[in-house]
């Protein structure tokens, strides 16, 4: 990858959705700054995951009419890395194998030493060897969150990453992404109010008619827990999206 290519660009996406027959998504225009996280939240159905797609350019199935493009200019091809909500781990691969199989997909000489070490990082290193098999659900997602980390992409899509990990490796596992995606442009999908108020330097509600923005917090990501401002914005997005505010 060449350097132009590896300075994470910003994202734009303008225009309608189908699946089917069925719209997804219409008018919606998506604008995410160069080097920033950006939550995007709405209910499910919405076309969250489908936005993730278009950028990831998993369009298989969806028809795109409009603009999706990246600041700079050059295309998404090899610079960008998919997080889906499925882990997709590869049964017959152990943890340090699935952390690789990128690598190994495209030909290149793997780093087992680079890929412990972040094994390591989301708190597997005893578990490398492991098949997936013989993972819980939070430490099958955990590699698949160092597969993601160890990737190096300028454009970082993440769909509900921390889901199925419990509370307190949830928000150990948010600290260390906003660690190692430094300098990234990070697009994460959530349900979680208090994921997006922690993370967000950018914030969205999705509806099926249109998107609406929300002024994060102040502060450096991830925001503290209990920051009286986080806590506050929590609370207003969760009105927002239950529709009472």
């Amino acid at each position: 990858m060449s350097d132009v290519h590896a300075i994470a660009p910003g994202l734009y996406l303008s225009g309608n959705a189908y699946i089917e027959q069925v719209m997804i998504f219409e008018d919606l225009t998506l604008q995410i700054a160069s080097g920033e996280w950006h939550c995007l939240l709405g209910a499910s159905g919405v076309g969250k995951s489908t936005v993730l797609r278009l950028f990831a350019g998993l369009n298989e199935g969806i028809k795109f009419g409009g603009t999706l493009s990246a600041s700079d200019g050059f295309p998404f091809s090899n610079r960008v890395t998919f997080m889906a909500q499925n882990d997709l781990l590869l049964p017959w691969l152990n943890a340090r194998e699935n952390v690789l199989l990128g690598t190994r997909l495209r030909g290149q000489v793997t780093n087992q030493f680079e890929a412990d070490t972040v094994l390591e990082k989301v708190g597997l290193a005893d578990h490398r060897l492991k098949k997936p098999s013989q993972l819980s659900g939070g430490q099958r997602q955990r590699v698949a969150l160092a597969r993601t980390l160890i990737e190096e992409r300028p454009i970082v899509l993440l769909d509900e990453p921390f889901s199925a990990l419990d509370a307190k490796t949830r928000s150990q596992m948010q600290e260390l992404a906003v660690d190692l995606l430094k300098g990234k442009t990070v697009l994460l999908v959530t349900h979680d109010p208090a994921e997006a108020s922690r993370l967000g330097q950018a914030i969205s509600i999705m509806s099926s008619s249109k998107l609406e923005k929300f002024l994060p917090p102040v502060g450096i990501i991830p925001r503290g827990l209990s920051d009286p401002e986080t806590l506050s914005a929590q609370g207003s997005l969760l009105r927002i999206l239950r529709g009472t505010e």
